[in-house]
């Protein structure tokens, strides 16, 4: 099994680009393990990206920065197949 910094440098270089969805699926996983708990303001309703990223990461809310790592990685692990 990989490590979360191994994962998350090997996500960046993919050869594909994941789907919106999976994208968010990472940076929702990756701020949570980094930084914890969303710690900045909602985006207006017409920055719909910026909208989308703060509820991905605002999802994981109350999941520690270890269990955040570890669901990276297997999140990387499903992936990884498809883009890398």
């Amino acid at each position: 099994m990989v490590s979360f910094e191994e994962a998350s440098e090997l996500a960046k270089k993919f050869t594909k680009k994941p789907t919106d969805a999976e994208f968010l699926e990472f940076y929702g996983l990756y701020k949570q393990a980094t930084v914890g708990d969303v710690n900045i303001d909602k985006p207006g309703v017409l920055d719909l990206k910026k909208k989308a990223m703060y509820e991905a990461w605002s999802s994981q809310k109350g999941l520690s920065k270890e269990a955040a790592k570890d669901a990276y990685v297997k999140v990387y692990e499903k992936y990884a197949p498809k883009y890398a």
